[in-house]
């Protein structure tokens, strides 16, 4: 008995806002090769901003930063930036695409690192924080990095410069 086997292929029907602009609906082939946007390992916590994306994604065994270039639709190499030691997690690129703003889990403790392209060096911002911290992401300049920290026993926001000092917002009186 012959078997035939069917093998799906996808197109990526995406339709995802950045900071300006409106939304925009993207179709990018499938490539089981994972040299594209989209492969067959999971894609996570999808961030645009200006041409590029940024992805977690488990094409080499562990969750890693990716960043995809939109207008020349290509990956972009990232070296020095994913380890095998640390989970990363919820990347945010800013507008030109130099930096990227990322969480990382490493022995059981979490972290936000900045990932700067031209240097090709990651920076942990949160190394005097004694708390968890989460979700990060950058502004479009590249200059301030907003994330959640538990430091006072509630998930509150925390606004760091990309030098890692944390930052004064002033609110409005109530």
């Amino acid at each position: 008995m012959k078997r035939v086997f069917f093998i799906p292929v996808f197109l990526s029907l995406s339709l995802l806002t950045g900071c300006f602009g409106y939304p925009r609906l993207l179709s990018y082939p499938f490539d089981p090769g994972g040299r594209s946007l989209n492969s067959l390992a999971s894609e996570l916590n999808p961030q645009i901003s200006g041409r590029y994306i940024v992805f977690i994604t488990d094409r080499r065994g562990s969750q890693d930063v990716y960043m995809f270039d939109t207008v020349t639709r290509d990956l972009v190499d990232l070296p020095g930036l994913n380890s095998f030691d640390a989970i990363a997690t919820h990347p945010s690129v800013s507008q030109d695409g130099r930096y990227v703003v990322f969480g990382a889990s490493r022995q059981g403790r979490s972290a936000i690192f900045l990932y700067d392209r031209e240097t090709r060096q990651s920076r942990n911002l949160t190394n005097n924080l004694q708390s968890e911290v989460r979700n990060p992401t950058i502004s479009a300049d590249g200059s301030r990095i907003a994330f959640e920290s538990s430091n006072n026993g509630q998930w509150d926001v925390l606004v760091y410069d990309r030098y890692g000092q944390p930052l004064n917002i002033p609110q409005e009186p109530r």
